[in-house]
């Protein structure tokens, strides 16, 4: 499992099974719409390994771009994860 974080979401990666991906949709999404963040590692599975942290947390726009392009053209293997705080307190009633 492959994660990236953004400013105020975290993208997680099943990358075993991007490698028989044929579409690579997501890296495609984040050209088209986004700036471009994820590139194909060496096993052709994406990656921002060729960015610093620093640049993965400036350049991320958190379009969501990757993981419905992951859905509907790819292999669905993209989530995004946007942790709210507080949200499981409110959600139990407790606040």
């Amino acid at each position: 499992m492959y994660t990236i974080k953004e400013r105020s979401i975290i993208i997680s990666i099943d990358t075993d099974k991007c490698i028989t991906c044929t579409s690579k949709a997501c890296i495609e999404a984040c050209r088209l719409y986004a700036r471009g963040i994820l590139a194909p590692d060496k096993n052709g599975a994406p990656s921002t390994a060729h960015l610093s942290e620093e640049e993965t947390l400036r350049l991320g726009t958190e379009c969501l771009a990757c993981e419905y392009a992951c859905d509907t053209r790819g292999r669905g293997v993209i989530t995004i994860d946007v942790p709210i705080k507080g949200l499981s307190a409110y959600m139990k009633g407790g606040v």
